[in-house]
Parts: structure tokens; C-alpha cells; sequence
């Protein structure tokens, strides 16, 4: 089958880069591949080499193939997709990655003892005894990391968490083994630029634009049972907010006559 039809009214280019494209969706050159070099590809759709140049400069211009210079032209390996973030419930990241279409995966940094600062010690109402259960962990996707976090739990209240496996939902765990009603949460959010050791963490340079989200989590009793700090990457989280409808404030407007 000839790859360019000479009597094909649709120019040149465009008809080489859809048959790129193809090759390309039905999985025969997959992402990071390098594609054959600019003379193969020439004497395989029978044209110039401007030509072809111009059909590459098409898929790389939407994003589909990559040049490197001195190296050759590469198909681009599919972008992470993003973490949407609904406000309108608890929702643990498992169960936001799955909604989002992302296989999630979690890297366990660190899960010790420690005595709370007297910020983490206030927020979950510790008294005499302010051990904390501390978790450090990384969510990620598909091999790109999303999400930094930081868990502060109570130790008299959950210290044989230490010994679960803690790549899931953390939720899932307290409401399911300590049968607790996780029942309302307050969220602070605001804008960071993620400094050196997170943005590391998180694969990015240092300084990148991050997004964090301070969570304290409460039963059913209003009784804090977490207190968790996460740096998500600024690139690949966005947040969604649905609203109800607007009112006016009785008495507000004033027309003049």
C-alpha cells in the first residue's frame, strides 16, 4: 500500500502524518520509541525530505512525536493524567486516584513514634501524652509521583496502625479495623512553592509551583483523629469546587428612580 496518494487532493505532509498517527495509536511505535530517521522515512513515503520534515513538525507541534537534537526524532511518552479533587466529601487519595483513571502506587517513607509539636499536639487535643503515630508516604501513578503527605495520628488512639500495611486508603483503615465515623473535615489550601527536599521527593526542580492542603479530620464524637499535611505537584492537580445557587441578600439592592 502506497503511503502518499500522488492523486490525493489532501496535501503531501498531512497525509504522512496521519499515517504516522496511526502507526503511532495502534501501538506499532510506542511512547519514548525512536522512529526511523528522516532519509528512511523519505524513501518510505516516496518524498522529499522537507516534506517529511513537515509532517514531523505537525505531530510534534500537537504534542505526539519529540526531536532530540543530534539524536532523532522520538514518539512522546503520553502525559500523567491530572488528580481532580471534588470538594464535596471526605475522600481518601486512593479513591481519588481511581476516579481520576490513575493506577495509584505508594511508597512508604517513614512510619514512627514521635513526640507532637505543640501545632499538631493542639489541633488533635492530645493532653498529658503527645506521642504521635507519624506516616510519610508518597502517592503516585502510573510512575509519576502526585502527592507528598505527612499523617500525625494520636497514639493512644491508633498506635497499632504502625503494624497495617499502609500503601491504601488510610480511611479505609480507621473506619474498618478501629471502627471509627470519620464524620466531617476541615481543609486549608493555598499555594506554595515546594522547596527543595519535597520538590525532590515529588520530581520536580526546586521552587516548582505546589499546591498544599492542610486536613483535620474529625468522628463522629468531634474529636480530631488526624492531622494531615500533603504537597501535591502543582502541574498535575486541580481542584473542583461545585456551588449552589446565588442569593441576594434581603435588602440589598437600592435601585435609584
Amino acid at each position: 500500500m502506497k503511503i502518499v496518494d500522488e492523486s490525493n487532493p489532501i496535501p503531501k505532509y498531512l497525509q504522512i502524518s496521519t499515517w504516522l498517527k496511526e502507526l503511532i495509536q495502534t501501538g506499532r511505535y510506542k511512547g519514548g520509541e525512536k522512529l526511523p530517521s528522516e532519509v528512511q522515512l523519505s524513501k518510505m513515503c516516496g518524498v522529499n525530505r522537507n516534506t517529511l520534515r513537515q509532517a514531523v513538525s505537525e505531530l510534534t507541534a500537537i504534542g505526539l512525536l519529540r526531536k532530540e537534537k543530534g539524536t532523532g526524532t522520538f514518539v512522546a511518552a503520553p502525559a500523567p493524567p491530572e488528580l481532580r479533587h471534588k470538594l464535596e466529601r471526605i475522600e481518601s487519595t486512593t479513591e481519588l486516584m481511581r476516579d481520576s483513571g490513575i493506577a495509584q502506587d505508594t511508597k512508604i517513607l517513614e512510619k514512627r513514634v514521635e513526640q507532637a509539636n505543640d501545632e499538631i499536639a493542639k489541633a488533635l487535643f492530645l493532653g498529658s501524652n503527645n506521642k504521635v503515630v507519624v506516616v510519610r508516604r508518597v502517592r503516585a501513578g502510573d510512575g509519576t509521583p502526585y502527592i507528598y503527605e505527612e499523617s500525625y495520628l494520636p497514639y493512644d488512639l491508633l498506635k497499632d496502625i504502625r503494624n497495617m500495611d499502609l500503601t491504601g486508603s488510610m480511611y479505609k483503615i480507621i473506619s474498618e479495623h478501629f471502627n471509627i465515623v470519620l464524620a466531617r473535615c476541615k481543609q486549608t489550601i493555598s499555594a506554595v512553592n515546594l522547596d527543595a527536599e519535597i520538590a525532590k521527593i515529588l520530581e520536580l526542580p526546586t521552587n516548582a509551583a505546589g499546591i498544599f492542603m492542610e486536613s483535620l479530620t474529625f468522628d463522629e464524637n468531634s474529636i480530631p483523629v488526624e492531622v494531615l499535611y500533603s504537597y501535591h505537584r502543582g502541574d498535575k492537580y486541580k481542584l473542583e469546587i461545585e456551588l449552589g445557587r446565588y442569593h441576594t441578600k434581603a435588602g440589598e439592592l437600592n435601585f435609584k428612580t
